[in-house]
């Protein structure tokens, strides 16, 4: 699942540096400049974690974080050039969840981020996002709807087809061995003489086109992959 990020810097080289890196990790972003512009994001989209600057002109960090704190508790990162401990306790105080001080390692920030989002999402501390929707290239799945589409085009799927493409499609470029693939697709114990796999996998290549391998990518020795 696809997180989204809200990186909040009056420093445009910042922003970038920190989007590159998040969008690298799976991270989806959205970016502000000052905290007016942050609070205006912020009441039009939900943010799953916020990377907020203090020292900003007009709106400054502090106020944003006071006014996402009366609304929700989300993760929020501050990242700022003060460094003394006081500012630190402040932030903190105010509810921010973590504080990363300027300047820093970008490869640091998103360590960060993964392990505000873990706790917050994954170990009990906010609902665990559930997408309608998984993407990857033209490919979109329907959770809802039980649904493949490549582009404009409908594939229909049967229930096992459709177990297996969204276990591929959470995980795109993980490789699943044969057992993975049998357990998730038809909720039974593995038998390693069973032909089913291949089959399913067969029939799932030519309902989405293309060579064998454009999609489905067999991994000599290991199992099956979805290519990114």
């Amino acid at each position: 699942m696809s997180y989204k990020i809200l990186i909040v810097d009056d420093e445009a080289e910042i922003r970038d540096l920190l989007r590159l890196y998040l969008e690298k990790d799976g991270y989806e972003t959205e970016e502000a400049g000052d905290g007016a512009e942050a609070l205006e994001i912020l009441g039009r989209m939900e943010a799953d974690l916020v990377i907020l600057d203090i020292m900003m002109p007009g709106i400054d960090g502090y106020r944003v974080l006071k006014n996402i704190r009366e609304k929700n508790n989300i993760p929020v990162i501050i990242l700022s050039a003060k460094s003394d401990d006081g500012d630190k306790i402040l932030g903190l105080d105010l509810g921010a969840d973590d504080y990363i001080t300027k300047p820093f390692k970008p490869l640091e920030a998103v360590a960060r981020v993964n392990s505000n989002i873990r706790r917050f999402y994954s170990l009990g501390g906010g609902k665990q996002k559930q997408p309608a929707m998984l993407c990857v290239r033209d490919l979109k799945l329907d959770l809802n709807a039980c649904i493949l589409n490549k582009g404009d085009k409908k594939i229909e799927l049967t229930s096992v087809e459709f177990k297996i493409m969204k276990l591929f499609m959470e995980n795109p470029g993980r490789v699943f061995t044969k057992q993975q693939i049998f357990e998730q697709g038809w909720e039974d114990e593995y038998y390693a003489a069973d032909n089913n796999i291949m089959v399913c996998i067969s029939k799932l290549r030519a309902k989405l086109g293309g060579n064998a391998n454009e999609y489905i990518k067999t991994i000599r020795g290991l199992g099956y992959r979805l290519e990114e």
